[in-house]
């Protein structure tokens, strides 16, 4: 009789995007062999606290949909702390920290994309789905992957930065001058497009500024690039794979939160329609980007399309969305590997690395 896996799938958060991650986790929960793997939910509040059981069950019922009956919910060994502001479990008996095999973030944007949560599981000896810390951290930090790019010679928006300690005024004066009107405006540190703006006039570029800065302390204003939307999904490492291209046509002046995960307006493309060279250079380009940022098992590669043919890179998302609308999933079936078969290959890479690891000086468990 083959042993289930104990899945401990990590969700909510204290971003912004803590209800895309509730959203994200019900699918995820959904997709998991119930013969291979026992599901343990954990949630974390927007406070921060950790919910187990049936706590982190009703978290999830908040999200767009039920959970399924079937999904097994199973008790941990640790305890949650008294001080509901405290992020951390204790363990109450030897064992596997957690008493898991294996866990599965689902937490989108700060506090979970950036490698805070990577760097804790990495401290437990705990085997988890995704990139490591560097990798996390340099991809969620627009700045930071931006200088990534550069540094390998990848092509990417113009862009500038500015902290919150510096004066905006002058900066939208700079932006003016720089990059011109239209420009978008971006924290460094958020997904979802949260807090992005699109600013066509001085009082919009005052207002996207402050807007951003109610996100982050770092921001960027990037020049607005005319072209298509094309995603690419990365899978693995060492070489990495990537997807069949997909693309977005946003029912918005661009790609919003809306468009994502409200009204599911937006139309995807996939295959995205593309000659066979163009795909072929998508998808360099976004195995280049995904080794840039020294990413690890998974990212969903955004790109932009210029009219001339050449394809500029946007982002690179380390825990992309798993909803029923999103693209990285769709991308994989369309390339031959159902969601199911990802979510086991993923959770393959995950425990494959952590062996791996395991036997470096330095990192015995």
């Amino acid at each position: 009789m083959t042993t289930r896996r104990r899945v401990l799938l990590l969700f909510g958060g204290r971003s912004a995007e803590h209800d895309v991650s509730r959203a994200t986790a019900v699918a995820v929960a959904a997709a998991l062999d119930p013969a291979k793997y026992d599901v343990i939910p954990v949630a974390i509040t927007t406070s921060g606290r950790w919910l187990l059981a049936e706590e982190a069950r009703a978290q999830l019922r908040g999200a767009r949909d039920a959970l399924p009956t079937a999904f097994a919910v199973s008790g941990l060994p640790v305890e949650l702390p008294s001080d509901p502001g405290r992020a951390e479990l204790v363990p109450l008996e030897s064992g596997p920290p957690v008493g898991v095999d294996v866990v599965f973030p689902l937490l989108h944007g700060p506090y979970g994309e950036d490698g805070t949560v990577q760097g804790l599981l990495e401290l437990a000896g705990l085997p988890y789905v995704g990139a490591g810390v560097l990798g996390s951290a340099v991809s969620m930090d627009k700045i930071m992957m931006k200088r990534a790019f550069a540094a390998a010679g990848l092509p990417s928006a113009r862009y500038l930065a500015l902290r919150d300690t510096h004066d905006p005024a002058a900066f939208a004066a700079r932006v003016e001058a720089d990059l011109d009107l239209p420009c978008f405006v971006k924290p460094s540190n958020m997904g979802s497009s949260i807090g992005v703006s699109k600013a066509r006039t001085r009082a919009e570029l005052t207002a996207a500024i402050a807007l951003a800065f109610e996100y982050d302390e770092w921001i960027l204003a990037e020049e607005a690039i005319v072209g298509r939307e094309i995603e690419v999904a990365v899978l693995g490492d060492d070489p990495p794979e990537a997807s069949v291209p997909g693309e977005v046509v946003p029912a918005a002046d661009f790609y919003d939160y809306a468009d994502k995960y409200e009204n599911g307006d937006a139309q995807l493309l996939v295959p995205a329609p593309l000659t066979e060279t163009e795909t072929g250079d998508v998808q360099t380009l976004a195995t280049r980007a995904f080794e840039a940022c020294r990413c690890e098992a998974m990212a969903r590669v955004d790109c932009f399309m210029r009219p001339d043919g050449r394809f500029v890179l946007n982002e690179l998302n380390t825990i992309p969305g798993f909803t029923p609308i999103s693209m990285y999933p769709k991308l994989w079936e369309a390339s031959g590997l159902s969601y199911p078969a990802l979510l086991d290959r993923l959770i393959g890479l995950a425990l494959a690395r952590h062996e791996r690891r395991a036997r470096r000086a330095g990192r015995q468990r």
